[in-house]
């Protein structure tokens, strides 16, 4: 039951994530929490290490789940099934791209989505700075180092865009995070 489970989450997950990984994250953690897979912390910490490590974060975190629930064959499952729509989904792309792009209506539509993928990536944002920022939006209670590491990492980040007129990279961002968060232990 549980790799039939892992099988219809993560192809949900795979048929509805439009955006890439970041855009994926709410529907993955509702998959997740919807299966009791993992809860909240553990979910978060998972996020980070998917970030941290090679690879799409979707397929990394469909992997990880898979192989926490049911071992090898649980993590080939989740890590398929998140994978095969996209797969399929660009086959059949490839085949009639030319005349969909040239088409008004397919243009609308993708600029529909990305617009909606924006926001639900600034939404997940949000609410993880709020979660972990502050313990829960019920009952807050804010996390000094976790709001302060988050700051100075914005202004890192946009500050070495400003001087340097582009963005620190994310592998270096999240180093400097690391090593951030363990000096303040």
């Amino acid at each position: 039951m549980t790799i039939l489970n892992l099988l219809l989450g993560f192809l949900r997950v795979g048929l509805f994530s439009f955006g890439g990984g970041y855009a994926a994250i709410p529907l993955i953690r509702d998959v997740v929490l919807e299966y009791g897979w993992m809860g909240q912390d553990m979910l978060a910490a998972m996020i980070a290490v998917s970030e941290s490590t090679p690879g799409p974060i979707m397929v990394n975190l469909a992997t990880y789940t898979g192989s926490i629930r049911a071992g090898l064959p649980g993590a080939l499952t989740a890590t398929l099934a998140v994978i095969l729509p996209a797969f399929v989904i660009v086959l059949l792309f490839v085949r009639v791209e030319r005349k969909l792009l040239g088409n008004r209506y397919v243009n609308a539509a993708l600029l529909g989505l990305k617009s909606c993928v924006t926001g639900i990536i600034l939404a997940t944002g949000l609410q993880m700075a709020l979660q972990y920022g502050f313990g829960s939006l019920t009952a807050p209670k804010p996390d000094i180092k976790t709001i302060g590491i988050t700051a100075g990492l914005a202004a890192v980040y946009f500050g070495s865009r400003k001087l340097r007129k582009k963005g620190m990279s994310p592998i270096l961002l999240i180093c400097v995070a690391a090593v951030t968060g363990v000096l303040l232990l």
